[in-house]
């Protein structure tokens, strides 16, 4: 494989993937996460709950949470609503 991936701290947020969380009602009646967003760069951020030391414990084989990464989770409603915004390649 290539060069390993690091993201970029440059990069800016571009558009909004999907509907807002207001649109969707996962905000609680308050602005704020969940959401994605594409950045400028083509890479993807998203906002969601902190979970990692939740699920750190007991990931499966294969799936580490590096130094400086966290697991964010999202609603699936959010996803779902993102799916037709994200490009195939």
């Amino acid at each position: 494989m290539g060069d390993t991936w690091d993201a970029d701290p440059q990069a800016r947020l571009a558009r909004r993937i999907g509907l807002s969380p207001s649109e969707l009602g996962t905000t609680g009646g308050r602005d704020g996460c969940p959401d994605i967003w594409e950045l400028d760069n083509g890479d993807f951020a998203v906002i969601g709950r902190d979970l990692t030391a939740a699920y750190s414990e007991g990931l499966p084989e294969g799936a580490v949470i590096g130094g400086g990464e966290r697991l964010v989770v999202i609603p699936r409603v959010t996803l779902l609503a993102a799916k037709t915004h994200i490009p195939d390649a």
